[in-house]
């Protein structure tokens, strides 16, 4: 009887093992996910009790939540990587759905408003600040440079690799991809989406998302390392720099630039202030040598002879 119950037990955990096994998020690797039922597998946030759905991407502002809780591992927690933009990584306020909020405020009552890709459009300010709207993000500039090959890349051959990797990586639809330009080594895509249904992904996310990557964080479960080949030959990035054009343009105020203009100007007047008091001293000494020498010939002159 016994032997019986040790073949039923072991064939129970075989069959629970990979049920356990595939009960994880592929497109995120944060998510928090349970198996509540036969086949049944829920998946949420780290740090908040929202859903994820695991068939397409985490928006960017339930990523940077997610990257700013601490996950409860037998592990030291590391501060996340900055972004590419001037204020870097931050703990964000979202909206149900995922976008952000266009108003964030940091732990010091310190607030600004951001775009649709959670970039700073505004000077930050307190918490009277007010932010009317969320401003959408439509075009997204990607430059990347590539490891120098012997021959550089066909253009239309390493257009289609990469518009492949966005479309089956990152769920972009190719439509979204307006242009791919080439000049060895640099390579530079524009992402245009002015207007985005429901069930496509947001431009911003597919950053976020690529950005990590190419930094060697995947928010992908299966943690893989980014690998773009054209041709059979390996893409090899090295740099990448991404660039937010909103539907409006930022609203930063003038103090700063009227500042740094204002210290120029300070300067250009001292320059020329300490200019023109240099050649009135020099004009100066000079005919007052002049005049000296003029008055010695003078007397000269005058002065009797002795013989």
């Amino acid at each position: 009887m016994e032997p019986l119950f040790g073949v039923a037990l072991g064939l129970i955990l075989a069959v629970a093992s990979p049920a356990h096994d595939s009960c994880t998020c592929a497109t995120n690797k944060w998510a928090v996910c349970a198996q509540d039922g036969p086949g049944n597998c829920t998946c949420r946030l780290a740090g908040s009790d929202h859903p994820v759905d695991c068939s397409t991407l985490t928006s960017k502002c339930f990523l940077m939540k997610a990257e700013m809780t601490p996950l409860k591992e037998k592990r030291l927690w590391r501060p996340p990587h900055g972004v590419s933009d001037s204020d870097g990584i931050y703990n964000p306020d979202c909206e149900d759905s995922g976008v952000f909020k266009a108003r964030q405020c940091n732990q010091s009552s310190t607030c600004w408003c951001v775009n649709t890709a959670g970039v700073r459009r505004t000077e930050k300010a307190g918490r009277s600040l007010s932010c009317s709207e969320l401003v959408r993000t439509r075009w997204i500039y990607l430059e990347l440079t590539h490891k120098r090959s012997s021959n550089a890349f066909d253009v239309p051959d390493l257009a289609k690799a990469l518009t492949q990797l966005f479309e089956s990586r990152y769920k972009l639809h190719p439509k979204y991809i307006a242009a791919i330009k080439y000049d060895p080594p640099l390579i530079q895509i524009r992402l245009d989406q002015n207007k985005k249904p429901r069930w496509d992904v947001d431009i911003a996310d597919v950053a976020y998302y690529f950005e990590k990557d190419v930094n060697n964080d995947s928010v992908f479960h299966s943690d893989s390392k980014l690998t773009v080949s054209v041709n059979g030959d390996a893409l090899a990035i090295e740099k990448l720099w991404i660039y937010y054009v909103d539907e409006k343009p930022p609203e930063f105020c003038m103090r700063q630039l009227a500042a740094g203009i204002s210290a120029v100007v300070t300067v250009v007047v001292l320059t020329a202030g300490i200019g023109i008091a240099v050649l009135l001293v020099l004009r100066w000494l000079r005919t007052r040598t002049y005049k000296k020498f003029e008055c010695k010939e003078m007397r000269e002159i005058k002065a009797p002879s002795l013989e």
